[in-house]
């Protein structure tokens, strides 16, 4: 080979090799900017308060479905009803820069700080099911039942079950959604039936060995107990399951909250009267859309209510 053609055939080469180059450099560009333009690459932090209950399980699976169909990450994590754990979390979401942060605080007070920290770093929070009442931090929005409507249909199935007497409360006073169906309960019993009184409102923790107990103490201090209402289905099964020990099944009116699949079978079997159901799964549905048009420059809703209905023997399957 002539010194000219290989001075043709290296400059050919050359010429390749930069064409490839720039072909693969423009390529790269383009995967770069559809990366990160794609939703895929938004990751949604979640800190649930207690994400054993049933009701947590069902809204979890509501928020991971409807974030499939924007391409979205939900990366969930339980604070195992533990308030610093739960400030813990938000750090961590912090840290990782996720695009919005949705709590259930277990301590609606105290969750602000994390809030604040949140607002800071310039990443959105969403409340699901329990609200922040901390004046420090701002929410994006809060989606959640309406509980006092829902508090107002269980104060219904008091009523048909219990036309007169005395009835008592397995409550989790310091929960703000808790807060809201008592007071739609007492308003129903007030308006519907004025001769069923309320005899006892006692702390369950909102968890069903707590609430077992509670009930054992109310059957010793009020012999003529004719109902219980459960601010959730784990109180409603603890009292249940305390009432069934009594030998006292089917004579003390049991009305529950949430209507989860077991509570659905307590109430189909007699040993629970009604439950008010609650659809978590819309709630963490609901909850994904909010953040979505967040993420769209729409400003949603600083309240989204989720309707509640209520579920007896009649609606079992």
């Amino acid at each position: 080979m002539t010194e000219a053609m290989q001075f043709r055939s290296i400059a050919a080469c050359a010429l390749c090799i930069a064409l490839a180059a720039c072909g693969g450099n423009a390529g790269s560009s383009s995967s770069s900017s559809n990366a990160s333009a794609a939703p895929g690459s938004k990751v949604i932090g979640v800190s649930i308060q207690n994400r054993e209950a049933q009701f947590y399980q069902q809204m979890e699976a509501g928020m991971k479905s409807e974030a499939a169909k924007y391409g979205y990450t939900v990366d969930v994590v339980d604070a195992s009803r533990d308030n610093s754990k739960q400030q813990s979390q938000v750090e961590d979401f912090i840290s990782k820069k996720v695009a919005a942060i949705v709590l259930t605080p277990y301590d609606s007070q105290a969750i602000g700080s994390a809030i604040v920290e949140a607002n800071n770093a310039g990443i959105p929070v969403f409340t699901a099911d329990i609200a922040s009442t901390s004046k420090q931090g701002r929410v994006v929005a809060h989606i959640a039942s309406d509980n006092v409507q829902g508090g107002a249909q269980a104060g219904k199935l008091m009523c048909a079950a219990v036309k007169a007497g005395p009835v008592a409360i397995i409550d989790e006073p310091e929960v703000t959604s808790v807060q809201d169906r008592v007071r739609g309960f007492k308003s129903a019993l007030a308006t519907g039936c004025p001769s069923v009184t309320i005899v006892a409102d006692i702390d369950g923790g909102g968890e069903r060995a707590k609430a077992s107990s509670v009930m054992d103490d109310m059957l010793q201090s009020h012999r003529d107990l004719k109902g219980v209402f459960g601010i959730n289905d784990d109180s409603a099964l603890g009292a249940t399951r305390a009432i069934a020990a009594a030998g006292l099944t089917g004579k003390i009116a049991v009305v529950g909250y949430d209507a989860t699949p077991e509570a659905q079978a307590a109430i189909k079997a007699g040993s629970m009267y009604g439950d008010a159901i609650q659809h978590p799964d819309q709630i963490g549905s609901k909850t994904i859309d909010a953040i979505h048009d967040y993420f769209g420059g729409k400003t949603p809703p600083a309240k989204i209510a989720v309707a509640v209905g209520t579920f007896t023997k009649a609606d079992a399957k």
